[in-house]
Parts: C-alpha cells; structure tokens; sequence
C-alpha cells in the first residue's frame, strides 16, 4: 500500500530518492483537508485571482480548469490547483453563506438535514431546556406548507391528559384552549395565571356548545344565541344544596364538596339550562337557610322544576328571614315546593306567585310565624296547594289574594298547631281575585276572622257555609266582594 486509506495521502517508501517530495506532497494534502473551510460552492468555473491556500467545492457542470471535477475540493497550492476527492462524512464550513456542510457520498447538503433527527434539544435565538425542548424566541414564527395542507397535531397519552395552547403575559397564563383534563374542547381565561374560569366547552360526543360561566343578554335578539349554547338535558337531574356547600361547586353530587350553598345558586343553574322534557328536583339538605328564593321567569323546555326539602319532617329544613319574602316565583316562571318550613318578619310572605307565577304545594310545608300571609298571589300569580300541611306560626292572614291573583286548596288535611292567629282573616281576598277551599279538614285551631273579602274579591268554599275556616270570629264580606 503507498497510499493511506482515509486521506489518500502518499507514504514515504523505504528505497524512494527524493523522499522530501512524496513527504511535502503529503503535508500538501493535509493543509487543504485538515479543518476544511471553502470560499464557495457555486461557481462555475475557477476565479480569476487565487490566493494561495483558497479553497472551494467545485459546483456541478464547472468549466475551464475545474472541468470534470464536480463535487471535489479544490486547492490552490504553488500556482496551481490541486483537487481532493471527498468522502461520505467530510464537514466543510462554506464562508461566504457561513454554513456548515456534510459530503453524503454523491453531493453536498447542509449538516443540520445529519444532525437534527433525533436531537435532544433545540433552541433558536434562546436556550431549550428538559421542559421545552424546542424552544424558539423571534417575532414571528411561520409553520409553511409544503404541497397543499398544513396541520398541526397536538398529541397527549390519554383522556385525563392535557392537550392545549397557553397564551401568557410575562410567562403567567392569561387563556388557554384545548383537551383540557378531558377530551371536550375547553376555552379557559385567567386574570393572574392561578384562577381559572371556563369560558366555552364543545361537548366531544355531539358538538354541543355550552358556555358554563352563562351568557349576559344585552338585547333581545341574542335569545336566539343563547338557545343554541345551553346544556341541553338528556335525562332527569338532581341538583343539591347543603349548608356545609359552596356555590362554586357543580352541584350535582351530595357532599361538602359537590353540593352548593344556596338555593339560589341552584335555581339560577336550572335557568341557564335547556330542560327539553325532562325534570329538575333541587334537594335541600337539612338546616337553616337565610335567603329569599326567587324564579323570575320560565324555564326553557316543557319538564317541571321541583324544589325539595325534608318531605318526612318539614321542619327540620327551614327558609328564614328576618323580613321579605321566603320564596316568590314571578314573571311566568313556574315551581313545586315540599318539604320546608317558612318563616319570615313583617313585612314577609312564606310562599308566593305574582305577575304570572305558578307555585304549587306539591308535599308537606310547614308554615312559620310570617308577618304578611303564609300563602300569597297577585297580579295573575296562581298558588295550587296539592298536598296537606302544618300551620305552626301566626300571620297576618294564612292566605292573602289580590289584583287578579288565585289561590286554590281542595282536598288537604290543614293541621294547625301551637295557638296561632291571624289578625285580617284565616283568608283574605280583594281586588277581583279568587281564593277556592273546598273538601279540606282542619286539625287544631285559630284566633281571628275566618276570613275577609272585598274590591270585587272572591272566596268560594262551594257551600261549606261561613263557619268553614278557623278563626274565632266571623268573617267580613263587603260587596262587591262575596264569599259563597
């Protein structure tokens, strides 16, 4: 062998004259090859004026005295060029595009096509760490297509994973949107990169869309909007209220941690729903509750919505107030009620329907000391008691009707208790409203007006005759209003 495997470079023979020639030819090669750095690779031909020591990779289809040697190195040593032959593997630094390039047995190509797949690590303009391995700082950053589509996948191991883009403020997130801990589509928004709050979720079995933080409606026509967007039911639901609760909850499981706090809270969720058909009972644990409970307005969807307390003991879950109204459904919304007692200070209605409200009685109520009436409704509001209950406390009158309001009890076992008085009448009724009793038993007694009618009221006990109430003293009737 005369010649070394790698280089190709000469080897000083032991009975060779002129060994300094076979030895400097040798030294030749290694200054040209030996961290290999070009000027160019894209010229055609030779420059007109070589330096001593330039040297360039011959471009394909070169002329003059680069003829035929596309793809080699060339060399301008003592007045003359000198081409080396590269192999797979070579680096060459290119200087005038300061590019780094990798001979890969047939043709030049850019070292970093070698280099990337796999690395471990990339960063450009930034450094790229264990967490975010690509890491890229720029003003823009452009994802091209290269015949046609472009997609870009986000992939994650499993359905309680995370899969979403974060948008933040000085590295603290201000929203994000994705597979956020489910496979629904989720858009999340923070003021301080900690809370969160659900803005938009597409349900990923239908296309639903569902806005869980609600939708404030500026104007009428956006009604329309928010029927496309509510929950829609697809079976019964139970929602629960415990004292222990907390409106941020779901509502949907009975404990400290899924129930919520108010009754309120749970009636408002029901409004933002589209029940279609099905039913909605709100279950109130025991205890005492301190709020007035208003429906203002009609559920979307034809299922009934039924507020439950204790059905077995009434008393041991109780809606009071210093003074106000326990619960009052108005503005056509409509609310079956059992199970609790009422009890509120003057001025204070137990339970109530005005402007079109429908309230029923739909089990045992217990109903407390109230400043105004335990029963109440006005304004075309209509109270239907479907079931017997327990008077325990004194009002002013037990049932109050006024301004076209309808009260209707038929068939209820009434049992009062505790020697409770009503001050204007066990029944009271003016201003062209209806109150209907007939068919009741009454257990215990009262003080008081059995009751008292006016303005064109009217109370009919279908002939039961003037001694059908409680009371201690007979009723009033001033005409027009009459009692038959």
């Amino acid at each position: 062998m005369e010649r070394t495997a790698n280089l190709d470079l000469p080897y000083i023979m032991p009975s060779q004259a002129q060994k300094h020639v076979t030895h400097n030819e040798a030294i030749r090669s290694l200054d040209a090859l030996v961290q290999l750095a070009v000027l160019d690779r894209d010229l055609a031909g030779p420059p007109v004026s070589p330096v001593d020591g330039d040297r360039y990779l011959v471009a394909s289809g070169a002329g003059g005295a680069w003829a035929g040697q596309d793809g080699k190195i060339a060399a301008w040593q003592d007045g003359a060029w000198a081409f080396l032959s590269p192999r797979a593997g070579w680096l060459a630094w290119v200087a005038d595009e300061a590019r780094l390039v990798c001979f890969g047995g047939a043709a030049w190509a850019d070292a970093a096509v070698h280099s990337v797949n796999p690395a471990p690590f990339v960063g450009v303009n930034t450094v790229a760490d264990a967490s975010n391995r690509l890491a890229v700082r720029s003003p823009a950053t452009l994802l091209d297509e290269e015949a046609g589509d472009h997609r870009l996948t986000i992939n994650k191991a499993g359905a309680g994973d995370t899969a979403s883009l974060v948008f933040q403020t000085g590295y603290s997130g201000r929203a994000e949107f994705g597979l956020a801990g489910d496979d629904d589509w989720h858009v999340k928004v923070s003021p301080d990169g900690v809370a969160w709050a659900e803005a938009l979720k597409v349900d990923r079995a239908n296309g639903r869309v569902t806005l869980p933080a609600g939708l404030a409606l500026a104007e009428p026509n956006q009604v329309v909007a928010m029927r496309h967007v509510r929950e829609r039911l697809g079976a019964n639901r139970a929602y629960y209220v415990r004292t222990d609760g907390n409106d941020a909850n779901s509502g949907l499981v009975n404990s400290a941690g899924g129930a919520f706090l108010t009754i309120q809270r749970a009636l408002d969720v029901v409004a933002a729903l589209d029940m279609s058909i099905h039913n909605v009972t709100i279950q109130v644990a025991d205890g005492t509750y301190s709020e007035g409970v208003v429906v203002s307005g009609g559920w979307l969807g034809s299922g009934s919505v039924t507020l439950q307390g204790n059905v077995t003991t009434p008393a041991n879950c109780v809606i009071s107030r210093p003074s106000g109204n326990c619960t009052l459904v108005t503005n056509y919304g409509r609310l079956a009620i059992l199970g609790f007692k009422v009890e509120t200070g003057s001025p204070g209605l137990g339970v109530a329907a005005q402007n079109g409200g429908v309230l029923t009685i739909a089990g045992q109520m217990n109903f407390g000391a109230c400043g105004t009436a335990h029963i109440y409704a006005e304004r075309g509001g209509v109270v239907t008691a479907a079931s017997s209950y327990t008077i325990s406390g004194s009002s002013s009158c037990h049932v109050q009707a006024l301004s076209d309001g309808y009260v209707f009890d038929v068939s209820n076992t009434i049992t009062l208790t505790g020697g409770v008085a009503f001050s204007s009448g066990f029944v009271k009724c003016d201003r062209m409203a209806l109150v209907e009793f007939s068919g009741n038993t009454y257990s215990g007694s009262a003080s008081g007006p059995r009751y008292s009618v006016s303005s064109g009221g009217g109370i009919n006990t279908f002939g039961a005759g003037a001694t059908y109430f409680p009371g201690s003293s007979g009723g009033i009737a001033s005409a027009p209003g009459w009692y038959a």
